[in-house]
């Protein structure tokens, strides 16, 4: 197998090359929560870039709950201008045969304190500051009614992903949010048919996987994107991702992408890789295939387990990488992320031949000008902080959605700086639209 290959999909579907963009959650709606004109200005830049198959930033299913100020929400009826909105950027999205695939979330406990002061887990087990900074919501554990509302929500989103031109979806059962936080024995601490072993960890994922299916038809494609590990003591585990890869294997599920970590172990930040043979946390070996896919290794394993095509997202830069992922078998689709927002045509120069490498962005920008340069010892907070590589990514998303060019000289300081102003802002705004 090659990057240039199509794949053809269980349900069907032929994607056009073996390049999915991964979702980055894109934070552009306004307080209304709805899709506008940047949406449809970023992904047209990014359908024009060259991959097969495009995934949205998270796409909440209540509006209490969200990720971020910014969060596209669908409940309910929509209007015949949400409708209209969602369309266009469906529309911008599948241009030259590209596939647009809505991701599903729903936040959970990692709702953030200055949307909603409470929010809703598997179990009352509250999230801790993330760097001492950062402070979510108290949870309160999730009734079985409630269960089955949030089970008719996810549906509801998806019949309304396919009535407005998108072409497929995605679960988001990975990073920390609701349904990963139903997998993980840590955070899921339930006694009825909800929690306890493994099935009934799934139940609720499997239960939304088939509630869309019967809804959207059998040529529809259904992706779930599944932590590989949360990286932590006693949550979810390598053993336990490939077990829920197995019964995910017996459903119709169209592609399994593979992530790891959440907000409380960092580890989908920091971009390291726990040995799935070990309990500590270690960096890839520079000298192999891993250096270029964190998750790598664990595809390898679970490959030997399901059907299911496979796609895998963290650290893939070079062609020579790719495709010996693509060829050993390891994976089907090379997942890329954070090299698009510096790089939106980048798969295009990857495929022509005209690049062998996305840029290494990460290793060129520093913090600051002068004492806060590349070659200062205070830039070491950049290399240690990959909270503010995420940052700098959000500002270039930013500016290809109001139709700017992206700056790859950017400081990360000026980054993070205006991150955080933008986000105070928008979540007061939020707040006060929803009144929450």
């Amino acid at each position: 197998m090659k990057i240039s290959e199509k794949l053809e999909l269980p349900c069907g579907a032929v994607i056009k090359n073996r390049f999915l963009k991964s979702a980055l959650t894109e934070g552009l709606a306004s307080e209304d929560a709805c899709a506008n004109h940047r949406h449809v200005n970023l992904y047209d830049k990014w359908a024009k870039g060259g991959s097969g198959i495009l995934v949205t930033g998270n796409v909440q299913v209540d509006h209490r709950y969200i990720e971020r100020p910014g969060n596209v929400v669908i409940e309910g009826e929509q209007t015949n201008e949400q409708i209209s909105a969602l369309a266009n950027w469906a529309k911008a999205g599948t241009q030259q045969n590209t596939h647009l695939w809505m991701q599903i979330s729903h936040a959970g406990r990692q709702t953030p304190y200055t949307i909603n002061k409470s929010s809703v887990a598997p179990s009352p087990k509250r999230l801790s500051k993330l760097l001492g900074i950062l402070k979510f919501s108290e949870p309160n554990e999730l009734k079985h009614s409630e269960i089955l509302d949030i089970i008719d929500r996810f549906i509801h989103t998806a019949k309304v992903a396919k009535q407005t031109g998108f072409t497929g979806v995605q679960l988001h059962s990975a990073h920390g949010y609701l349904l990963s936080e139903f997998l993980s024995p840590d955070i899921n601490q339930r006694t009825d048919e909800w929690g306890g072993s493994i099935q009934n960890r799934s139940r609720l994922l499997i239960s939304i996987i088939e509630g869309i299916r019967e809804k959207v038809g059998n040529d529809f494609p259904i992706s779930v994107k599944l932590n590989s590990s949360d990286f932590q003591k006693g949550g979810f585990s390598h053993e336990e991702s490939i077990e829920v890869s197995k019964i995910l294997n017996e459903t119709s599920l169209d592609l399994l992408e593979i992530s790891g970590g959440t907000y409380e172990g960092f580890a989908a930040l920091d971009l390291q890789l726990a040995s799935p043979n070990q309990s500590r946390i270690i960096k890839p070996a520079r000298s192999t295939i891993a250096r270029e896919a964190y998750f790598l290794k664990y595809a390898e394993e679970m490959k030997k387990h399901i059907q299911i095509p496979l796609a895998v997202t963290g650290g893939f830069r070079s062609t020579k990488g790719m495709n010996e992922a693509l060829e050993s078998r390891a994976c089907d689709i090379i997942g890329l992320g954070r090299p698009l927002c510096p790089e939106p045509d980048i798969v295009n120069e990857l495929l022509s031949g005209e690049k062998e490498s996305a840029t290494l962005y990460e290793n060129q920008v520093s913090f600051g000008p002068g004492i806060l340069g590349l070659n200062s010892p205070i830039n070491y907070i950049k290399a240690n902080n990959k909270a503010t590589q995420v940052f700098w990514c959000y500002r270039q998303i930013l500016k290809m959605a109001e139709g700017k060019n992206v700056d790859p000289k950017m400081s990360l300081l000026k980054a993070t700086i205006n991150h955080f102003i933008d986000d105070a802002k928008g979540s007061k705004a939020y707040r006060n639209y929803w009144k929450i």
